[in-house]
């Protein structure tokens, strides 16, 4: 058969299979874990685990494991994307309001979404985008501009698009959405611009907002009082990473990022709830059911937004409903999910600024870690300990892992004025030219905080994580590499050179009886198999 006559056959099939995608179903979302050929949310599960039952890859083979296609989206940026797998099709977002469906037999695109953002749209972080979500025949993501979009999940045609909030105010959007029943649930972006954050749900069929949950709160709100004066109208508190959902619970978890201004807390007296938090949600209503602030008045930019994880644990002689998540402030915790009262909390990385958590939750303060004018060194760095890279939790293993930057910096305050729509930040950190900052992955045990292992990176970490029953944890770092480690024990047992900094987590699914690990790299998205 010629290579014109294959590429035809190809493409036909491709476009045969685009055709025939059913709609994706609330049932297949709550199923999605146990079906090896699909990858439905941005965590796998509505837990966030970010694992894989596979075993056709393993510790013994990985090793032979081979690129099969790479699609280049020549689009610049940096490229966080976790696709949607299904039907033996890849949908994935890319940076600046661009999104692709492709074929997961060739690479071949099958339709291209774009949207060129709006002149004077003001962002933190690059025009990045993580990810789609699903259900029925549409699939859901935010544009930079701060809409939620809704498109046809076979053409890639706008079906309806919501504006979330005013962009020239500083608002902008970036994060996955997660479906809850039948909503649409996204957070936002844009602490750094004096910005008010929240949660919100919109309608999958109309695209109408159901509810939002501030997460500073104002006037007649319980926690404005943490707020002095009118602080809280520029409280930040952005929703910038993708939550998870207890559906026996009906609670929706989500984690919230910094105050604003970022480094000057003098103009925010008070512990400026619900930033630096993680917030449990009635799914119904959005109603706040409680709260856990990792950190109270944060004045070092360390974001809460890191994926909350749920799992099941032995605390106390007793099996608890927990929820789980590396903080970028150095510490791990652990939380009863149900109520939000605190299980465990350790140091996983240097933490200079407190000696330890209460039994209330409220960090010992160490004196003396505050920003200054001349500059002032603390530890973790504004990076983190672990900061937004996805998390991965085995029940194989039973141990959660995650990344983190491991070395401290330079805090600066600076008097600023806030004008309406510009960068808000009171300063910036600068780099300790003797320490410089490294990396790591880290396992940690849920049930103790304890540390089962850790490989050290050259540098800060980029990548998310996933692991799988093949006895593996996939993931990636800035020198362009994409890596395999032993689950169990943190040996190295494969890498590849991709040629582009890897941003993305991996993940894996079943295609044609052949398990396959994809990851964007670059400005490139990757597929591995074995021979």
């Amino acid at each position: 058969m010629n290579r014109i006559l294959l590429s035809a056959l190809l493409a036909c099939a491709a476009w045969s299979r685009l055709e025939a995608a059913g709609p994706v179903t609330l049932k297949e979302l709550h199923e999605g874990q146990s079906d090896a050929a699909t990858w439905l949310m941005y965590g796998k599960n509505y837990a966030g685990w970010r694992y894989s039952e596979q075993t056709q890859i393993h510790t013994n083979n990985v090793a032979g494991l081979q690129p099969r296609w790479i699609y280049q989206t020549g689009v610049n940026g940096k490229f966080e994307t976790t696709p949607i797998v299904r039907d033996g099709l890849m949908f994935l977002t890319a940076p600046s309001n661009h999104a692709y469906a492709l074929d997961l037999a060739t690479g071949r695109p099958m339709w291209h979404y774009y949207k060129p953002v709006p002149a004077g749209v003001n962002l933190c972080c690059g025009q990045v985008n993580r990810g789609f979500a699903v259900l029925g025949d549409k699939l859901f993501k935010v544009n930079l501009e701060a809409t939620l979009a809704a498109v046809d999940i076979k053409t890639g045609q706008p079906v309806w698009e919501t504006s979330m909030e005013d962009p020239r105010k500083g608002y902008s959007a970036t994060s996955a959405p997660l479906i809850v029943k039948d909503m649409v649930v996204t957070g936002m972006a844009g602490a750094e611009f004096g910005t008010r954050g929240f949660i919100d749900a919109y309608d999958a069929q109309s695209g109408k907002r159901r509810w939002r949950f501030h997460t500073v709160a104002g006037p007649g709100e319980p926690g404005v009082e943490s707020w002095g004066g009118d602080s809280w109208k520029r409280g930040g508190g952005s929703t910038w990473v993708t939550g998870t959902y207890d559906a026996e619970l009906n609670l929706i978890y989500w984690g919230t990022g910094n105050p604003g201004p970022d480094f000057d807390g003098s103009v925010r007296p008070g512990d400026n709830l619900y930033t630096c938090s993680l917030v449990a949600l009635d799914a119904d209503t959005g109603k706040m059911k409680w709260h856990f602030q990792f950190t109270p008045h944060d004045v070092h930019d360390w974001d809460a937004t890191s994926d909350p994880v749920l799992l099941e644990m032995e605390h106390n002689g007793r099996k608890v409903k927990a929820v789980v998540m590396a903080n970028r402030n150095g510490f791990y915790y652990a939380l009863d999910r149900t109520n939000g009262k605190m299980l465990v909390a350790k140091a996983y990385t240097q933490a200079s600024w407190a000696d330890g958590i209460g039994a209330d939750g409220r960090p010992n303060l160490i004196a003396g870690q505050d920003p200054t004018d001349t500059g002032n060194k603390s530890c973790p760095s504004i990076g983190g300990g672990h900061n937004w890279q996805a998390t991965t939790y085995s029940p194989a293993t039973r141990l959660y892992y995650f990344t983190s930057t491991d070395g401290c910096q330079l805090y600066f305050k600076t008097a600023q004025d806030y004008v309406d729509g510009l960068w808000y930040q009171a300063s910036t950190t600068q780099g300790l030219a003797q320490e410089p900052t490294t990396g790591s992955v880290i396992a940690v045990k849920p049930a103790s905080g304890e540390i089962a292992w850790k490989f050290p990176l050259v540098g800060a970490p980029t990548s998310g994580l996933l692991s799988t029953a093949g006895g593996l944890v996939f993931g990636g770092d800035r020198e362009g590499y994409v890596f395999a480690l032993d689950a169990a024990t943190g040996k190295p047992l494969w890498r590849f050179q991709t040629g582009g900094v890897v941003i993305a987590p991996p993940i894996t699914y079943l295609f044609r009886g052949k398990q396959y690990v994809a990851v964007s790299a670059g400005a490139s998205m990757f597929t591995f198999a074995l021979p």
